[in-house]
């Protein structure tokens, strides 16, 4: 796939609204609209249990919800609009996950104070290019291991969805690949619609109690302590950056972009920071999500995929805004329909990843092999002094790299030896 698409160069000149009018597609609108939806649908839902468990009241929890949104909207528009890559950002899922174990320990204002310092540090962390740097020293396969061990999982549960919801589920899959065959362009949206469809019709689908409102942020002034830093800092800088920013990262150079990953993270960041006063906790590149919008599923050439992008931060921002009527309607969904359609969503992006892994063309059959240990921990979910399994995934697979590689170093180099003793006897040989 073309890095960048070369077309790049010429970006700055086609950085018009005729061009982007022009750019406009349906498939990469509703790639962008189902990558918010299983935001919302999913990780979401983590959010507002580890708010229910830290006793936070209904405004903060709302509060939350819109600074995350509009934060993530507001970066993901801006960025796929300026680079011209589908640049998906959202919040950190392991992240919210940290939280519902430890957001109760702390008064919610240390909570902020501690992720300000967390965005502070991940400014620095990506200003510097330290990240991308050591990010780009790691073999491909393993990066590509990385984004399947973490994509699999949502494909594989897609078996399970069918089986709880044959006629939802199984008749979105069913038109899933009917789209394939017959218009591939549209074979997402199309199967999305088929399972609202099919939820109406047989009342699997709940109605939702709307109030249309407007949601108020709410500020919270932070305050600081070296137990919140420890606890919450430390541990949501590791995981958002091991287990969000570098497989987004990955998701977007295994697309065939080269992302600048010093702008990328530092916008990021810097969204981290503005909006953790209302509530949000960390923001950062999407991986999940970003598949969906990265795929051909979003538009067949790869330069016009950004729009996806840019309609997934609109809509960011829009449902942050009405963020309370946006969760009642996720809601009245079938849960299996969200799942099912995020699977057949991020089967390209799966395919892609694997390819990408078993491709020892630059690197030999000790980055396969490493790749598939990398495959074998990321897709496990563990997740070992609260680090989640990308991280570990990277570091079994490099390590396992660097064993294969300087074992079979050692033995191509005493084979080399013994070829050159070889031909040295040869050669004195031949001159007696």
């Amino acid at each position: 796939m073309p890095k960048n698409h070369s077309g790049v160069r010429d970006s700055v000149q086609r950085r018009r609204l005729p061009g982007i009018l022009g750019d406009l597609s349906i498939s990469a609108i509703s790639a962008g609209f189902i990558a918010v939806a299983v935001s919302y649908a999913g990780p979401m839902l983590v959010i507002i249990q580890a708010a229910e468990r830290a006793g936070l009241d209904k405004s903060q929890t709302a509060s939350w919800v819109w600074a995350v949104s509009v934060g993530s909207g507001v970066v993901g528009l801006v960025l796929s609009l300026f680079t011209r890559s589908p640049i998906v950002v959202a919040w950190s899922v392991p992240g919210s996950a940290l939280l519902l174990t430890v957001l109760g320990d702390y008064e919610f204002s240390e909570a902020v104070g501690a992720y300000l310092v967390a965005g502070l540090l991940g400014l620095v962390l990506s200003l510097s290019g330290l990240f991308g740097r050591l990010l780009s020293a790691v073999p491909r396969p393993i990066l590509a291991a990385v984004l399947a061990g973490v994509l699999l999982p949502f494909v594989l549960d897609v078996t399970g969805a069918v089986l709880a919801a044959p006629l939802v589920s199984g008749g979105l899959v069913i038109a899933y690949f009917v789209g394939r065959r017959l218009f591939p362009k549209y074979a997402v949206p199309g199967a999305l619609l088929v399972g609202v469809l099919l939820s109406l019709a047989s009342g699997q689908a709940e109605r939702p109690e709307l109030s249309l409102a407007l949601t108020a942020p709410v500020f919270t002034v932070p305050t600081f302590s070296i137990q919140a830093i420890m606890g919450i800092s430390v541990p949501l800088l590791i995981v958002t950056m091991a287990g969000q920013n570098g497989p987004g990262l990955v998701m977007l150079r295994t697309s065939g972009y080269t992302p600048n990953d010093r702008l990328l993270l530092s916008g990021s960041s810097i969204a981290s920071i503005l909006f953790a006063p209302f509530g949000s906790h960390a923001i950062n590149l999407a991986a999940i999500t970003a598949g969906i919008c990265c795929g051909r599923d979003a538009h067949e050439d790869p330069a016009k995929r950004y729009i996806a992008g840019a309609a997934g931060g609109a809509f960011f921002i829009l449902f942050g805004l009405f963020s309370s009527t946006i969760l009642d309607l996720f809601a009245a969904v079938p849960g299996e329909l969200i799942i099912a359609m995020a699977g057949v969503a991020l089967l390209g992006a799966l395919q892609g990843s694997l390819l990408d892994m078993l491709n020892a063309d630059h690197h030999g059959p000790a980055a396969i092999e490493a790749a598939v240990v990398t495959l074998i921990i990321t897709a496990s979910g563990i997740a070992p002094l609260g680090i989640v399994s990308p991280f570990w995934g990277v570091l079994g697979g490099a390590a396992v790299y660097l064993v294969l590689s300087v074992a079979r170093g050692k033995i191509r180099d005493k084979e080399a030896m013994t070829q050159a003793s070889s031909d040295a006897e040869v050669s004195a040989v031949e001159r007696c």
